[in-house]
């Protein structure tokens, strides 16, 4: 058993359901601590919901110019198990099967933090000197609320002038093997709840009542058709998406009041939340619509075009794999948009995804020790 394979499944034994770290951080402390790491709890979210991160860092020594640092970012909660009777074994108890190991958050992404952590003691042990600080900033709030999590831990290092220069996020970007993918951004999500107003009546008698089903039908319609951007290289084109129809009352005899539309825009780089608030509720006011708008923004879109860090991961990945690596900014949102306020070059790279919060989530153990290597190897180049 690999040092990487050990640590895994000593987290993947954590029961840390969001928001429950279940000791995973002290676990990774204990291992960077006598590297030299400064670590921090930085604790917060309310009695019933207390949330714990940590932000570890080990600055390099100084020189005539300022080391830059890297920051290995992930999460150490994992999503619920489901029923537990269709597990092939206790998702708790780490579990090999066919040269794959099973249990949760064994692809998201208990993998990814034990290989950050070996690949740092590696790194350290070959060059105690280098010239370049490396951060661990590691949450048990991402896979739930997310507000108490990493945004958090970024507005406490902005308020103190803390700065990132790079940061890798271990989430499970790979498709078949480690590092054939990796994204270098993700789109921006914001949702919003339409209330339409009418007015409730007898559905013999329409001429007495407004239905409000019917007043919207024409403005959803046209919402439909827009294009809100072409995209770019980067990015597909921003779509948008009803999620939820709420409307009547049960009975079949009455025009509803008010129908509730909840809806969601994932943009691009290419829009702004303020520009798409404006355009459709455009629509909404040239059908004459009586109407209540809510909005949440959930994420900006963020983007790392290739440069140092890029760069950096794609030769790694080639030097340890072969590989030419996919950049993406497929799949929903991450941390990363968080991390991106702070820091100008964000990536993510872990192992392949197709069992993550599955039944039998499982990582082919033979993905995991390139994955540690490419993770050492990107700490070489940025050092160099």
């Amino acid at each position: 058993m690999t040092r990487t394979l050990y640590l895994a499944e000593q987290l993947m034994a954590c029961a840390s359901v969001t928001p429950e770290d279940a000791g995973c951080q002290d676990i990774i402390a204990a291992r960077l601590s006598p590297l030299g790491f400064v670590c921090e709890t930085i604790e917060s979210g309310p009695e019933d919901f207390r949330v714990r991160n940590l932000w570890a860092i080990r600055k390099a020594p100084s020189g005539a110019t300022p080391p830059k640092l890297l920051v290995f970012a992930g999460h150490t909660d994992v999503v619920p198990t489901g029923p537990l009777a269709q597990w092939s074994s206790d998702p708790f108890t780490p579990t090999h099967r066919d040269g794959k190991l099973y249990g949760r958050g064994a692809s998201d992404m208990k993998t990814s933090l034990a290989a950050f952590v070996v690949a740092t003691e590696e790194f350290i042990a070959a060059q105690p000197d280098a010239r370049l600080s490396i951060g661990f900033l590691l949450t048990s709030d991402e896979e739930g609320p997310a507000n108490d999590g990493t945004v958090v831990v970024c507005n406490t290092l902005r308020e103190r002038g803390e700065q990132m220069d790079f940061c890798i996020v271990g989430e499970p970007t790979s498709v078949q093997h480690t590092g054939d993918m990796i994204k270098n951004g993700r789109r921006g999500t914001m949702s919003g709840k339409l209330t339409v107003k009418g007015i409730q009546g007898h559905i013999a008698y329409p001429h007495m009542a407004r239905n409000p089903i019917h007043q919207v039908s024409p403005a959803l319609a046209e919402l439909i058709t827009i294009e809100w951007d072409k995209g770019n290289a980067f990015f597909p084109p921003t779509s948008w998406q009803i999620s939820n129809i709420h409307g009547g009352t049960g009975a079949s005899n009455v025009i509803p009041g008010t129908v509730v539309i909840d809806f969601n825009f994932r943009f691009s780089t290419e829009s702004a939340p303020e520009s798409l608030q404006q355009r459709l509720q455009a629509v909404l006011d040239r059908h004459g619509l009586e109407y209540d708008l809510s909005w949440t923004i959930g994420g900006l879109p963020f983007l790392t075009t290739p440069g140092t860090l890029v760069n950096a991961v794609r030769e790694a990945i080639q030097d340890e794999t072969g590989l030419q690596t996919e950049l993406s900014t497929s799949g929903g949102t991450s941390d990363g948009r968080f991390i991106a306020q702070v820091c100008p070059q964000v990536i993510e790279l872990g192992p392949p995804n197709a069992t993550i919060h599955k039944i039998d989530e499982h990582v082919e153990v033979s993905e995991i020790e390139p994955l540690k290597n490419i993770y050492r190897r990107v700490l070489e180049k940025l050092s160099a």
